[in-house]
């Protein structure tokens, strides 16, 4: 059997679970091949899945999307790649059902830009496609041989679909241009680093916290699941040894229930199985059973070496050290998640306003921007055409859809903030008439972060900022900036209850977070440009209750609360008027908030009255709530008459929550 030596590896998705592992035993393991991963840091990828490797010099991280086909090819030849091992893709299958086409864009046309790019370089010597054990579709519950590598595929959902696909186009670059190919479809893997929308890493969380395990169905369902260093062994074997032109299965007889597996999870939490799990409704399409046949791998000289028993405790032993790797992910611990898959990506990372991921020991490179692909258009020249960035956030993601529903042809940036040239790039290579700029840092999970990153946060928030200004001034481009009124609090000039709100002519009175020092700084500064229009956001809110960055999602799922009154942000009514405000070329500083104030205890009173009249909850002051956070936090009511003096149909802030937020979510059990 031939033995194949790379020297320079390409790993796509590198930053997600099992490709993270890959890169970093072979980083570890191999000093003589190069490696360079390649990751576009969606939402269930993290840069610290990768710090094992960081200060390697074998080791490369590059941002960037498999879908641009200029930056795969100027990886391919100024690394000298011969070997690609491809794991990047859309993998969640509930994900899938409702947002087929973002699995299509990433794991079909993504792998086909690879391929192209293999073709055209003639260089690639390896191309390992990492498929899935579900192309297969649902095994027979009384089958007792597994499916084998020449097994037909029947997938059963959008995910498999689009890998099945995947495999199509892999298996015909292999025949028709004779690119030396090798597909490995796998079973379940668990261990560290994985994101918890997968079933093992969100039953140990949830367990952690104390709280109900969902079952779906009667969890009768049987998965195989495989540890993660076993299967990052069985690609190292695979790279080395496997034969080109041929599919691995990688996976295990040893199937478990889920139930079982929950139960198992209670057992090592020494909790109650039957007091900790809770059934809820079926999920859609919740295949019965997938068996692999392992045979020609073990051939290979591949075997399990991790107990299911070892494993776990492993898993559980790194998720309780690690409660927070991910940060916020409160929404993949629900029973049915619904992830925000948003034009482009999906938001995990940031809390409001922070819509531009913090990346702790790389950069993106200048010299690897690529210019957006150029399509036919209309021979009109639309009117408007808007840069946003801030694409992986919540309000940067919500923009993109808007401008969509309303026809506005729009592209989010490509570079850093604090990268010049990258945002000069960005406006050449686009030509937008305005720029909106809904990026910062706010910290993970809560603003807290930012009292131990100042640099990270100055960097984001007053020097980002400042750049992006400062370029779309000298490209005579106005800006308009998401910033922040939490840099007011009451006084004696504005007590509580008084109905007196801070004016935009007002000075900042607080400093009680570092988050807040900086944006009031910038505030400042920007006031000094004449380019851009700044706008306060507080304590957004949203219908869609399901969002873990929505205000009202996150006090109705906190122990206890305070309840002071303040001014907020109804998103689904002043996001419109953000654009509005756009097309007008408004300038200078804007109260961005509903008129009027709210309570918390109010809304919470209106959530119990539209969307669960069981719910409860329990005030505390806030000298309580000084003892479990570490930054003070800001409490205002801000005057909101130049805005509504500009818009006259800006509602009050109860009235626009009752018509945006909770009659659209109404349950009728609630009345």
């Amino acid at each position: 059997m031939a033995s194949y030596t790379p020297k320079n590896i390409l790993i796509t998705g590198a930053a997600g679970f099992i490709a993270s592992h890959v890169a970093n035993r072979l980083v570890r393991s191999h000093p003589e091949y190069n490696i360079v991963v390649l990751d576009k840091l969606d939402y269930c990828s993290n840069l610290k899945n990768l710090l094992p490797s960081k200060s390697s010099s074998n080791f490369k991280f590059v941002k960037g999307d498999i879908g641009s086909a200029d930056l795969v090819n100027y990886l391919l030849i100024t690394e000298s790649i011969d070997t690609i091992m491809h794991f990047a893709a859309q993998t969640h299958v509930d994900n899938s059902f409702g947002n087929s086409f973002e699995f299509t864009k990433n794991n079909i046309y993504g792998t086909h830009v690879l391929l192209e790019a293999c073709k055209v370089t003639g260089q690639i010597r390896r191309f390992i496609h990492v498929s899935t054990d579900e192309v297969y579709g649902e095994t027979d519950e009384d089958a007792v041989v597994g499916n084998h590598e020449a097994s037909q595929l029947l997938p059963t959902n959008p995910y498999s679909a689009t890998k099945a696909g995947a495999e199509m186009l892999v298996m015909a670059y292999g025949r028709s241009y004779g690119l030396p190919v090798i597909t490995t479809r796998g079973n379940n893997v668990y261990g560290p680093n994985q994101f918890p929308e997968k079933l093992i890493p969100k039953f140990i969380l949830l367990a952690m916290q104390g709280k109900p395990l969902p079952i779906h169905g009667d969890g009768a369902n049987v998965r195989s699941y495989l540890y993660c260093e076993d299967v990052a062994e069985a690609f190292e074997l695979i790279l080395h040894k496997g034969e080109v032109g041929h599919v691995y299965n990688i996976g295990t007889k040893k199937e478990r229930r889920v139930i079982d597996v929950a139960r198992d999870i209670c057992r090592l939490f020494n909790v109650d199985s039957e007091a900790c799990i809770k059934f809820v409704e079926n999920r859609p399409f919740n295949d019965q059973r997938y068996f692999l046949d392992d045979q020609k791998l073990t051939v290979l000289g591949w075997s399990e070496r991790t107990t299911w028993e070892e494993g776990l405790k492993k898993t559980i032993e790194w998720y309780t050290k690690n409660p927070n790797w991910w940060g916020d992910v409160s929404g993949a611990l629900l029973p049915h998640p619904r992830m925000l898959m948003m034009p482009g990506g999906i938001e995990r990372h940031f809390d409001e306003p922070e819509e531009e991921k913090s990346e702790s020991y790389v950069s993106s490179n200048p010299r690897m921007l690529v210019p957006p692909s150029k399509c036919c258009g209309s021979p009109r020249k639309p009117p408007y055409k808007f840069l946003i960035y801030g694409k992986t956030g919540w309000i940067g993601g919500v923009l993109g859809k808007l401008c969509e529903k309303q026809g506005i042809p729009y592209e989010y940036g490509k570079g850093r903030l604090e990268d010049r040239s990258s945002l000069a790039a960005d406006i050449q290579n686009i030509k937008p008439t305005h720029v909106f700029n809904a990026a910062g840092v706010t910290g993970r999970p809560n603003v807290d972060w930012c009292e131990s990153h100042k640099a990270e946060t100055i960097r984001a928030n007053v020097a980002g900022t400042l750049t992006l200004a400062d370029v779309c001034r000298e490209h005579g481009l106005l800006m308009v900036n998401f910033a922040t009124g939490c840099i007011f609090e009451y006084d004696a000039k504005h007590p509580e209850g008084s109905g007196i709100g801070f004016t935009e002519e007002d000075k900042p009175n607080f400093f009680g977070s570092f988050y807040s020092k900086t944006k009031a700084m910038v505030e400042e500064l920007l006031n000094e440009f004449d380019n851009v229009c700044t706008l306060r956001v507080r304590m957004p809110i949203s219908s869609d209750l399901n969002n873990p960055r929505n205000f009202i999602t996150k006090i109705s799922r906190y122990n206890k609360v305070v309840n002071i009154p303040n001014s907020m942000t109804i998103l689904d009514e002043l996001l419109p008027i953000s654009i509005e405000m756009a097309k007008r070329n408004l300038r200078g500083i804007w109260n961005f908030t509903n008129p009027g104030v709210v309570s918390h205890n109010e809304i919470l009173e209106m959530y119990k009255q539209y969307i669960d009249p069981s719910f409860k909850w329990a005030n505390f002051t806030i000298e309580e709530q000084a003892k479990v956070i570490v930054a003070a936090r800001s409490n205002n009511e801000m005057d909101a008459s130049k805005l509504k003096k500009e818009f006259p149909e800006l509602l009050p802030i109860k009235e626009s929550l009752i018509k945006y937020v909770f009659e659209p979510n109404k349950k009728s059990s609630a009345n």
